[in-house]
């Protein structure tokens, strides 16, 4: 019974904890890399690519502690579950990469660095491919979002013509209204800067209480 809570032999050593803790903060950042230059989510991928490194560290430490002892296991069951975390995930691809820093520190802290080496290896393998076999053109370079008072009269549809008749690929994406406002946000590809002027001049034109907010992608040639 006593072995049931507390089993010496599935502890871990010094060193093997202080290799699982490296390797789990190399592979942490490089998944960040990753992220930064694969993902397609329209949040800041560069915020969140902070906490890969830390969260696949913390994961090993948490694993590496508790994988000796069933009561270890229940107290962290009792203690996560009075943690509330409220940050907002936007983007189902947020939440993938979130589960795989998670499994890097769950391999790591369970001493199987190989397995959790070569999975990560084909993992990083998969998203690369999938990114160079999927054409450029299908890939916006900027997120364009515009706010607009309730009282214009300018839809979404209109919206769109404008981007077109600007030369640029969009999408809409997302659409927030209320009594007072409507918020629009559009994927759109633009050839260069010079287009993207000609729509803000052109949604100035529309509506000079119009406001423009632009998010960087893959960048934008001039």
């Amino acid at each position: 019974m006593a072995n049931l809570f507390w089993n010496p032999a599935a502890g871990t050593s010094l060193v093997q904890l202080a290799v699982g803790l490296a390797l789990a903060a190399v592979l942490g950042f490089v998944l960040g890399l990753v992220y930064v230059k694969f993902g397609d989510a329209m949040a800041n991928r560069r915020l969140l690519a902070r906490n890969f490194l830390l969260l696949a560290v913390t994961t090993t430490l948490i694993i590496s502690v508790v994988k000796s002892s069933l009561a270890l296991s229940l107290g962290l069951v009792g203690a996560l579950s009075i943690v509330r975390f409220r940050a907002a995930i936007k983007e189902p691809e947020e939440l993938a990469y979130l589960f795989l820093a998670i499994s890097i520190g769950l391999g790591m802290g369970a001493g199987q660095f190989l397995v959790t080496l070569v999975a990560f290896v084909i993992i990083v393998g998969l998203i690369i491919i999938r990114r160079l076999v999927r054409p450029s053109h299908d890939r916006p370079n900027l997120y364009v979002t515009i706010n607009l008072p309730a009282a214009q009269k300018l839809d979404l549809n209109q919206i769109l013509a404008g981007l077109n008749r600007s030369g640029a690929t969009a999408k809409l994406k997302r659409v927030d209204e209320t009594a007072e406002s409507m918020e629009a946000m559009f994927e759109a590809s633009f050839p260069n800067v010079g287009k993207l002027e000609e729509f803000r001049q052109w949604l100035r034109s529309q509506s000079s209480n119009a406001k423009l907010s632009v998010l960087e992608s893959r960048g934008l040639a001039a």
